[in-house]
């Protein structure tokens, strides 16, 4: 994989704060920020389909982090490599974006806009009420997959 770490990678947390454990990709990008490299871009986005693929578009590489609600206990850390698989939709359909992360990922694949290197992490969430603070649980996993993306990106890094 080492070409694709070479070029612009994007570390991209989705999510709207507002609404409880929907932060959580937001919450990930904003702990990683200062603590990577600094060629790695780190954004936030709200989640809408278009803004994501126009944060893809150019990036050689792209870590995406969300919550979902799969039905998993609340705080589970799951990892997708979309780069070789279309992420399971049913993970995101309790998505308060619309039109989100999943149509975002399968529209660039489809433009042949996806990343090369492209991972997916989705925490599942408890709650996702307007207004609902984080739940533990889900903060919890907040900082576990800040610490794994992180070391998975320098991993990457060294082996470039």
């Amino acid at each position: 994989m080492g070409e694709a770490v070479a070029g612009r990678v994007l570390v991209l947390g989705v999510g709207n704060p507002g609404r409880g454990d929907d932060g959580a990709g937001r919450a990930v990008a904003q702990a990683l920020r200062g603590a990577l490299p600094r060629a790695i871009e780190v954004a936030e986005a709200d989640g809408e389909a278009t803004d994501i693929l126009a944060r893809l578009d150019g990036a050689s590489a792209a870590f995406l982090i969300d919550a979902c609600a799969s039905g998993a206990p609340a705080g589970t850390v799951h990892r997708f490599d979309v780069s070789e698989a279309p992420l399971p939709q049913g993970a995101f359909g309790v998505s308060t974006h619309g039109f989100g992360l999943h149509e975002a990922i399968e529209l660039a694949r489809a433009l042949g806009q996806l990343p090369s290197h492209c991972v997916v992490y989705a925490i599942e969430g408890a709650s996702f009420e307007t207004g609902a603070p984080q739940s533990p649980l889900v903060a919890g996993a907040v900082v576990e997959v800040a610490s794994r993306l992180s070391a998975e990106i320098r991993e990457e890094q060294a082996h470039a």
